[in-house]
Order: structure tokens, then sequence, then C-alpha cells
């Protein structure tokens, strides 16, 4: 059974210190929270790390790709893995922000990328994620990067909106009980109306477990909305 572990990370922009400034503290317990997850990720002893995050589309990234942080104010390329002229500047945001978090830990070990359209319906985001790992695959583990309701208050990106809290809440418990159901439940249009980041990925990670099979366990490192933005931190292993 390839798929050994998965960890569940948000990706604002804010959580590179460089990028936030004097903010940076302020955010200082997600980066813990999310360097943690990593730590116990990796203890679960996988032979590669698949990063799967939302984007414009759904797309295969190769090992060689990067992203930036210059939409965000900061002049740097983060690598995804190995660097060489076959790369490019292609990884969204989700995913550059994922490829950060892998490359604080220092692993060496190979990782790839997948983006899902943020778009995209909960059947094809299941499907997709049914499909990531295939039986001959090397032990893999999956890093899930997504983000929840913009709309935690007056002062949020998508202002205040009274079902985010609900919303956010189910997000919170689904993920600390490892409820396969209830990730994939998450409506699609409510989640795009309270600007949802993760709806998709998170819909991914749920069917490749559905698929993987076995039981598993989930734990919920970190669940606060700073900035009016939900952030999730969690880690799914085998029972």
């Amino acid at each position: 059974m390839p798929l050994v572990a998965a960890a569940v990370c948000p990706h604002p922009p804010l959580i590179v210190p460089e990028l936030a400034g004097a903010a940076a503290p302020e955010l200082d317990d997600l980066r813990a929270a999310a360097d943690a997850a990593v730590t116990r990720l990796l203890a679960a002893g996988p032979e590669a790390i698949l990063l799967v995050g939302g984007g414009p589309a759904t797309v295969r990234f190769g090992a060689s790709e990067h992203g930036s942080l210059r939409p965000y104010g900061l002049d740097r390329h983060v690598r995804l893995w190995k660097v060489n002229c076959a790369g490019g500047d292609r990884l969204p945001l989700s995913l550059t922000v994922g490829a950060w978090l892998l490359n604080r830990s220092r692993t060496e070990l190979p990782r790839l990328a997948r983006s899902v359209a943020v778009d995209a319906t909960p059947a094809e985001a299941a499907e997709l994620g049914a499909t990531l790992i295939a039986d001959d695959d090397p032990r893999c583990a999956l890093l899930v990067l997504g983000d929840g309701s913009a709309c935690r208050g007056v002062t949020a990106p998508g202002y205040d909106d009274p079902r985010a809290g609900a919303y956010d809440e189910g997000v919170a418990a689904a993920l600390a009980d490892a409820d396969v159901e209830a990730l994939r439940g998450l409506d699609p249009v409510l989640s795009a109306e309270l600007r949802v980041a993760g709806r998709a990925a998170w819909q991914v990670l749920a069917g490749a477990v559905r698929a993987a099979g076995g039981n598993w366990r989930g734990e919920l490192g970190y669940h606060r909305a700073p900035y009016g933005v939900a952030y999730f931190v969690a880690n799914w292993e085998q029972a």
C-alpha cells in the first residue's frame, strides 16, 4: 500500500517570514505547527513526497519546476526539488508554499506535485485522488495545501459571512477525524461563496485515502483564523 501518510497545511504567502516582515511573529505559531506536521509526515517513512494544491487548472508538475513569491512582494524562486534548465516558474501559490515548507525541513526525498483546478467538481477531485498513486509506486506521503474560508470578520478578504464559522468547524472536525466522506461532501458552491481555497485539494486527499483503503486516524494541530482566513494543520496516518 504505497500511501503511508498525509499532512494538511495552509498556503498564505505571509507564512514566509521574509515576506511578512515586521508582521512575521504574528504567524509564528502557524509556522511551528506546519513544521511539526511536515516532520511527522517524514517520520512515517515515505520514499517520495507528492504535493497537492489548488490552482487555475489540474496540472502534473515535474521535479525541476519551481514557483515564485515575486507576485506577493518577495523576489524569490522556490524550487520543488531539483534545479536544472528543464524547470520553469510554473507552480501556483499553493504548491510554492508547500515546496517552501518541505525545503525548510531539509529533506532530500524525491518530490512531485499536482495542482487541482479550484473549480473541479467533488467527483473530479476525488477521482484525481484515487489515481494519484499507483500500486507499484514507491511509498508515498501527501502534503496537501489549502486554506479555509476567507470570510471570518469584517476585515477578512471576503468580508464577514455568518456561514463561514460553521463551514470551517466542519472542515476542522473532518480533518481531526480523518473523515473522508465529510470532505467529499463539501459543497463547491458554498465553498466558492466563502472564498475557500482548499476545498478541491481536500477532496483529492479524500479520494486518495479512500482508494488506499484501511483505517486512518487524524489529528488536528492548528485551527485558527488570523486575518479573517481559516487555516488548518493536520496529520493523517494509518490506524
